[in-house]
């Protein structure tokens, strides 16, 4: 078994996709209409589908806005440099929540940044 995506609905699918893909660098790697179901899906990753976990982006059609809940915790993401890459994301106009820095009560550096939806993005430097 293996994970294949993390599904977040979102309020403004251009939107996220260019945030995924402009200022985290992901590539939209797939987006169908369902006009049946009044949604739209997109799936977007670093790598293709069949070699890694992706993001998949639910617009259910009408529906601007969302509450993220209490249950939702962070999407992860490995980066090389957390220093970097947040400087770098916020270059490209990305929210950072919580600067880059050693995690509470250790020492793996992380960072936290948002999308366009309110969704935190946890930031973690490569061991």
């Amino acid at each position: 078994m293996r994970i294949l995506h993390t599904m977040l609905r979102v309020g403004d699918l251009d939107r996220s996709i260019a945030f995924y893909t402009e200022v985290l660098g992901m590539r939209l790697l797939r987006r169908k209409d369902y006009p049946d179901g009044q949604f739209t899906l997109a799936f977007l990753g670093y790598n293709d589908e069949a070699s890694g976990s992706v993001i998949e982006l639910t617009y259910n059609w009408g529906v601007d806005r969302y509450e993220l809940g209490t249950g939702y915790g962070h999407i992860a993401l490995e980066v090389d440099d957390v220093y970097q890459a947040t400087a770098s994301i916020a270059e490209r106009g990305g929210k950072i929540l919580r600067p880059a820095g050693p995690m509470n009560a250790g020492t793996t550096i992380i960072a936290f940044v948002e999308d366009p939806d309110g969704y935190p993005i946890e930031l973690i430097g490569k061991h």
